[in-house]
């Protein structure tokens, strides 16, 4: 029986830029009171300006890591980021039921300047497998597009492309709308039993690399403490909004968010 100790394993690439990838979800579970452990699924090369260069860990690698934390550590929640085909997908499928913890699953389909992180032939596998172990699936507008098949350009589109998903089986989804246009960003949490509005204007910045796994990576850490689901998804998303104000300016392209500025005050 878990007693929401703040543990998450992380299922991810990894980032030489750190700004996403599982340095921004160790960084991101940290400030919010979790422990992180991680399975790193691929090295990619990579900094602001893009992804230079992917490659893939084996797939027994990739296990051993995941079965290494959760025989010894254990986790009271998963999140998964960057798989990268169809056989990561199948292995990070299996793994999340031999963790038996809620899933937040992050589906990681294009880096932030436009590098695609996932073939077509691997979206089909993420419908089948990932969505329906999801606790929370975390898309934005095109990732929830190409899962649905649904267009995404306003509120509406949103809400439908989550009702799809829902229906696809994800217990939660948060309609993520960075990608929407508009003064204000809105982002929908949906479940089985309504949804809930997260609204705010929209920051004019370049430096938004590793947003998605970061608000991901917060909210699987709300969770593994034992905040209910609404409450760790508000928190996260106030964390994240505040990590976009104060980021630092890093690099000549898409710069990383402040990770640490709780800790700053």
């Amino acid at each position: 029986m878990s007693l929401h100790r703040g543990r998450v394993l992380i299922l991810a690439g990894s980032d030489s830029g750190g700004g996403a990838g599982v340095q921004a979800d160790i960084k991101a579970v940290t400030m919010m009171g979790g422990f992180a452990a991680t399975a790193i699924t691929a090295i990619t090369v990579q900094n602001t300006l893009g992804v230079h260069g992917v490659h893939p860990l084996p797939l027994e690698l990739i296990a051993a890591q995941a079965r290494a934390v959760l025989e010894d550590i254990g986790t009271d929640a998963v999140k998964t980021g960057m798989l990268g085909s169809v056989e990561v997908v199948e292995t990070v499928a299996a793994l999340l039921d031999e963790a038996d913890a809620p899933a937040v699953v992050d589906p990681v389909m294009v880096a932030k300047g436009g590098h695609p992180l996932l073939p077509d032939a691997a979206v089909d596998a993420v419908k089948r497998l990932m969505i329906p172990r999801a606790a929370l699936l975390t898309p934005n507008a095109p990732e929830a597009e190409a899962l649905t098949g649904l267009a995404v350009r306003d509120i509406d589109g949103q809400r439908r492309a989550g009702e799809a998903l829902l229906a696809m089986g994800a217990r939660a989804v948060l309609m993520k709308g960075g990608h929407v246009d508009g003064p204000t960003v809105i982002d929908l949490l949906m479940t089985a039993d309504g949804e809930t509005v997260l609204e705010a204007e929209r920051i004019d910045t370049r430096h938004t690399h590793g947003t998605g796994g970061t608000l991901a990576s917060a909210c699987a850490a709300g969770l593994a403490l034992g905040r209910p689901l609404e409450v760790a998804v508000a928190e996260a998303w106030a964390y994240v909004g505040e990590a976009i104000r104060r980021a630092p300016g890093l690099g000549g392209g898409h710069g990383p968010l402040d990770h640490g500025w709780p800790v700053r005050g």
